[in-house]
């Protein structure tokens, strides 16, 4: 298992100590022409997690490899990709290739920008085309969220990142992508969603907090965790989060936090006798509690 951070919720140029606890740092997501972003207000905090609507601001793909990329040497680098058009992708994709980036990372569903093209497995088959990098695609927890993984597997995906954010609203704010604890279910049906599909290596987010958390999402189907919103708050959540991992994990009896992927969907033995009315006694729930 590898901890990342989720695409736009850090910058290892101005928190570079915090970079470095992850196994690998994810960019905002780069698009092929300078962008401003959004006019402010760009972030509200809510209950329930925050509203972010900062439109993919980031300099361009000439900008990022010019003079962002050299300054990440020494960091295990994805680059997040975004495009207006499928050629887009393409693009970036290409002039990447011979850069020294560990993976690619499709973002296929930002909720702040209409432009995206929708046709995931189109998108996928462009950069696949292009290049030899790991491709992972970040997807929506949309209702059709496993035929989208389905599509992206067809097209050559490596791997999947879920979940984006989803388009919320604060009042007498504006209307932004909620990330934070309210996510945490809608990633956690997902991946599972996903994790059935296709069983490719996913890169779970949405609410990670804790190290029960982590847990959860590796039980739903997630091979790598990413950090979001909680890096806004706690800087030091990284090797806070590993560290209760590693407890939770002992704790259930998992060796080793791959042996806790896909735990969910594996059917549960039980030396019980059928006809106890004795209860089996568990710390972690593993099978799903979807409604719908």
């Amino acid at each position: 298992m590898r901890l990342l951070n989720a695409s736009g919720c850090l910058d290892a140029l101005t928190a570079p100590e915090v970079a470095a606890d992850l196994d690998a740092f994810v960019t905002k997501t780069v698009t092929p022409l300078p962008r401003g972003g959004n006019e402010p207000v760009r972030i509200a905090e809510t209950e329930v997690g925050m509203l972010n609507a900062i439109g993919l601001a980031n300099p361009g793909i000439d900008g990022f490899l010019h003079h962002t990329l050299p300054r990440l040497s020494g960091l295990t680098v994805w680059v997040s990709v975004g495009g207006f058009s499928v050629r887009d992708y393409a693009d970036i994709c290409e002039r990447l290739e011979g850069e020294e980036i560990a993976a690619i990372e499709l973002n296929l569903s930002c909720p702040n920008v209409d432009e995206v093209p929708s046709g995931v497995g189109e998108v996928v088959a462009a950069a696949r085309a292009v290049t030899s990098k790991p491709l992972y695609a970040k997807l929506a927890p949309a209702a059709d969220v496993a035929e989208s993984a389905k599509a992206a597997t067809a097209a050559g995906a490596d791997g999947l990142s879920l979940v984006n954010t989803v388009k919320g609203m604060a009042l007498d704010e504006r209307t932004g992508g909620l990330s934070g604890p309210a996510l945490r279910p809608l990633a956690l049906a997902a991946i599972f969603a996903a994790h059935q599909a296709t069983r490719l290596p996913i890169v779970g987010m949405g609410g990670v907090a804790s190290g029960r958390d982590a847990v959860e999402l590796l039980a739903a189907g997630a091979s790598d965790i990413a950090l979001g919103t909680i890096l806004f708050s706690d800087p030091a959540a990284p090797s806070r989060i590993v560290a209760e991992l590693e407890a939770e994990l002992a704790a259930h009896g998992f060796a080793d936090p791959d042996n806790a992927v896909g735990a969910a969907h594996e059917p549960e033995a039980s030396t019980l006798d059928p006809e106890s009315r004795v209860g089996h006694k568990k710390g972690l729930h593993t099978r799903a509690n979807v409604v719908g």
